[in-house]
């Protein structure tokens, strides 16, 4: 996979990022990967004010993700912040009542463009992640992807659990029915 490069979401790379979002209508329904940054509360459930929020958190630096290039066409993404970026989570009442510990970085989403599928896009996107973490300054990450042993699961917005542990998260507990919590601590 040399031909594919791995870029921080930024201001530089926000037209090639936007570019993504568009060509998948939006992604899940015109979310522009922001359910995880507001609270139902604050959100405008249109596809134009999800992307205008979008835009400006990424202008504000408070929304991050690694972005696969292929080109300088981007292929894949990998969202993650702190929690105070990215306080939305599913399963939220059930993961604070076991809470043992504030992770520094969750990552929330993950995106491949249809083109690309099958071709270990979310591995590179999910290294990438933690390789921009680690330049930040590395601490603990969470992940919560899907546990698919012996369920159907229809949308991977969050990866596998198997995907993670090939990347060296280790298990912590269940979250909701077909979700868990994972950790790696980033040097």
């Amino acid at each position: 996979m040399s031909e594919y490069t791995v870029k921080p979401l930024d201001p530089d790379t926000w037209d090639a990022f936007a570019r993504l979002v568009e060509r998948h209508n939006g992604v899940f329904g015109g979310c522009w990967c922001t359910w995880f940054h507001t609270f139902s509360a604050e959100k405008t459930f249109t596809a134009e004010g999800n992307r205008a929020l979008k835009e400006r958190l990424v202008h504000e630096g408070r929304a991050h993700a690694a972005l696969v290039f292929d080109a300088d066409e981007a292929v894949a993404w990998c969202e993650y912040g702190s929690p105070e970026e990215l306080p939305n989570i599913y399963h939220r009442k059930q993961y604070d009542a076991e809470l043992d510990r504030l992770p520094d970085y969750r990552i929330t989403c993950m995106f491949v463009d249809k083109k690309y599928r099958r071709q270990g896009m979310m591995a590179l996107a999910l290294r990438g992640a933690l390789d921009l973490i680690a330049q930040a300054g590395g601490g603990v990450v969470e992940g919560y992807p899907h546990d698919t042993e012996g369920k159907t699961v229809s949308v991977l917005y969050n990866g596998t659990r198997t995907l993670f542990e090939r990347t060296g998260f280790s298990y912590v507990r269940p979250k909701g029915l077909k979700n868990c919590v994972m950790r790696i601590e980033i040097p």
